[in-house]
């Protein structure tokens, strides 16, 4: 079964095209990771899929159903995680709010807090946590309400190269019974978990593999580029305008 489905999408903020004549589809079970350079479009095709925008022209569906996705369980972590984190709340209440509109069930509130390995912090405040772990309680809210497909938006941002790893190992336990979608940068750590890639720049190219080569990067940044080491996502070579 598609988990995603998407055809001739386009969009654009006001009289500025973002996004043009995307056309994919995602098999149930699999874990896309999609890069791109700033301002290419990665976000907004994540929003897109969630129906948090409105596409142009073109259409989205998930598990054959267009948004507003009632139907459709999506669990979704969104970039910029780091504000607010002093507001006075508990792990446990944090990963409470993602049942909002569902029943209180504490027993899911702990199954998923032990998904994540963070069952022994349940009681702590977020910000007595470091990124990595704040990072894990916010997969834990999203996760609480067993979602069939889970978004994650730059999702090891701010957090250390251990951690970014560590992070990654869990999305790939989680991708074991769950779709994942995953935007990030971290190009290294992406390609040792992911099974597919999707290249966005206003278009995307779509691959039905985990290999990021240099010909998809030279094809995104649109110059010539080198893949060295972990944590460096590429080199820039020769003259260029980009």
């Amino acid at each position: 079964m598609l988990a995603i489905e998407i055809k001739d999408l386009s969009f654009s903020y006001e009289n500025t095209p973002v996004l043009e004549k995307v056309s994919f589809s995602v098999e149930e079970g699999d874990f896309l990771g999609i890069i791109g350079p700033n301002g290419g479009g990665k976000t907004t095709l994540m929003k897109l899929m969630l129906g948090l925008l409105k596409p142009s022209s073109g259409c989205v569906r998930l598990f054959g159903k267009k948004p507003p996705f009632h139907k459709v369980k999506v669990g979704y972590v969104p970039q910029n995680t780091n504000q607010n984190i002093e507001f006075p709340i508990t792990v446990e209440e944090c990963v409470c709010l993602g049942l909002v509109g569902e029943p209180k069930n504490k027993e899911a509130v702990l199954h998923a807090l032990e998904r994540v390995k963070m069952i022994d912090y349940r009681s702590r405040r977020l910000g007595e946590l470091s990124g990595g772990e704040r990072q894990r309680v916010l997969v834990a809210r999203a996760l609480v309400s067993s979602p069939q497909i889970l978004f994650l938006d730059e999702p090891s941002s701010n957090v250390d190269s251990a951690g970014q790893e560590s992070l990654f190992q869990l999305f790939y336990s989680l991708n074991q019974s769950m779709t994942l979608v995953v935007v990030s940068h971290d190009l290294m750590v992406l390609s040792n978990h992911i099974k597919s890639v999707a290249c966005v720049n206003k278009t995307v190219h779509y691959h039905p593999q985990s290999e990021i080569t240099e010909g998809m990067m030279q094809s995104m940044y649109g110059c010539e580029v080198d893949l060295i080491a972990h944590g460096v996502p590429h080199r820039v070579l020769g003259a260029h305008k980009h």
